[in-house]
This record gives C-alpha cells, sequence and structure tokens, in this order.
C-alpha cells in the first residue's frame, strides 16, 4: 500500500471533495497529491491518469447522486415523485456544485454500462416517468426535458444568474408543474403510415 494510508477509495472521495471546494475543472493529480502531502507518484497506484480520476469521481457523484434521488421519490408517484425527483437533483447541484459538475463529464460508455450506478439512475428516472404512461420513444424525449430543465435552471441558479424580484423558489415549483402538465398530456408520436 502506498504512503499516507491511502487506497483508491480515499483517493477518489478526496478528489469529490475537492471539487466541490475548489471547481470539478481544478481537480488535478498534483492538486490531490498536495493535499495528501504526497508526491503525484504516489497516487498512480490508486489511479491510471488524471482521466481515470475525473471518471471515477463522476461515478462516485452519479451514484450519490442517484442514492439521494432513489430516497426522496420511494413509495410516491405521479407528481409528487415528479417534485421529489426534481427537488432532490437541484438541492444536490447546489450543495455539491463539484460532484455535480462531475455528474455532466463524459464517461466512455463502456465504463458507464458497467457501472451500477449508472443502471439505478435509469432505473430510477423510467420508473417515475412510467407513471405517467410513457413509454418509449416518448420515454426518451421526457427524459431529455428533465434533464435539460433541472440541469438548466440548477446551473443558472448556482452562477446567480437569476436577477428578477421573482423569488427563486417559486418559478422553481411552477416549473414543476408545467413540467407535469407536460408529462400528463405528452404529445404522442406521429404514425409512419
Amino acid at each position: 500500500m502506498a504512503r499516507a494510508g491511502l487506497t483508491t477509495d480515499r483517493v477518489v472521495a478526496a478528489a469529490a471533495d475537492l471539487a466541490d471546494s475548489a471547481g470539478f475543472e481544478n481537480v488535478t493529480v498534483s492538486a490531490l497529491a498536495r493535499g495528501f502531502g504526497v508526491k503525484d507518484a504516489s497516487l498512480y497506484s490508486h489511479i491510471r491518469n488524471l482521466q481515470d480520476l475525473r471518471t471515477r469521481v463522476a461515478l462516485l457523484a452519479g451514484g450519490e447522486l442517484v442514492d439521494r434521488i432513489s430516497v426522496a421519490v420511494a413509495g410516491r408517484s405521479g407528481k409528487e415523485a415528479l417534485a421529489a425527483y426534481a427537488h432532490t437533483y437541484r438541492a444536490f447541484a447546489l450543495e455539491h456544485p463539484g460532484r455535480y459538475a462531475a455528474t455532466q463529464f463524459r464517461v466512455d460508455p463502456a465504463i458507464a454500462a458497467q457501472s451500477p450506478a449508472f443502471h439505478r439512475t435509469v432505473e430510477t428516472t423510467n420508473a417515475m416517468l412510467r407513471g405517467y404512461g410513457l413509454a418509449e420513444p416518448a420515454l426518451t424525449d421526457a427524459v431529455r426535458l428533465l434533464r435539460s430543465t433541472f440541469h438548466g435552471y440548477s446551473s443558472l441558479e448556482a452562477a446567480g444568474a437569476f436577477h428578477h424580484s421573482r423569488n427563486v423558489q417559486a418559478s422553481w415549483e411552477r416549473i414543476i408543474d408545467a413540467l407535469h402538465l407536460a408529462l400528463e398530456q405528452w404529445p404522442t408520436e406521429p404514425s409512419q403510415d
């Protein structure tokens, strides 16, 4: 085992914490090594390179997010499940900006496909949306709508981009209402006859 009691899990957790405090884009092997008081080379027995480190942080953060969402939506359906999902997503993005940024990191599809967190995310999201009676291809379209809305709102809010006097929370609640209505009245796919 390397110096300072390092393990891969400890290195990745420290990188996630660094992402929250300094920004995901500032997570480097050198910065992480400085935090542990070791040389960069000490970390390479736990990670392959910066890409591997950032991928591991993305998977960790994705797992943390879906764990919170799963708990929030458990036993709920329809608008109640949608609201729980939305509130949990937004809270995670605002409370853990670096981890949240990591969830947007493009992970190699082969690695993502092996990730239990990735599968839980798909299952949790699809289960919530099936409560609206959606099936493919509407399911994929609805996932894209929700992700775009949640990400856009959370990112703009975190950047301090909402300057209007309207209360940000009140707007968020109306957005959830609007999404619920959109999901309930999802347009049918035109027939290909």
